[in-house]
């Protein structure tokens, strides 16, 4: 399994909108795509500013390419996203999951 990391910062004002879409738009484009596992949004104050850690999950390179591009490694910003977000990376990081721990749903 592939895990895909990306973040971005929202000013305290636009935080939610950018939660809100994440939870709308996002999930339900990720929910058509081929080898799609799973995301995690992560959300942690910084600052002035609202950071979001997206972790996406996929089963293999390829499904992260139907979901990405060509260029898998170029951050998926959609216009929605942009208008939220203050800044955010253009450049992703892939990690093979070598351990999944879960827990119980909570």
């Amino acid at each position: 399994m592939i895990a895909r990391t990306w973040r971005g910062w929202a000013s305290k004002a636009t935080a939610d909108d950018y939660q809100h879409h994440y939870r709308t738009e996002v999930a339900e484009h990720l929910q058509q795509v081929p080898g799609f596992c799973g995301a995690r949004l992560l959300r942690h104050h910084d600052g002035d500013e609202v950071m979001f850690t997206s972790i996406t999950f996929f089963i293999s390179m390829d499904d992260v390419r139907a979901f990405a591009g060509e260029d898998p490694e170029q951050a998926v910003v959609e216009e929605t996203a942009r208008r939220a977000l203050t800044r955010w990376d253009e450049r992703v990081t892939h990690h093979a999951v070598t351990i999944d721990l879960r827990g119980d749903d909570h």
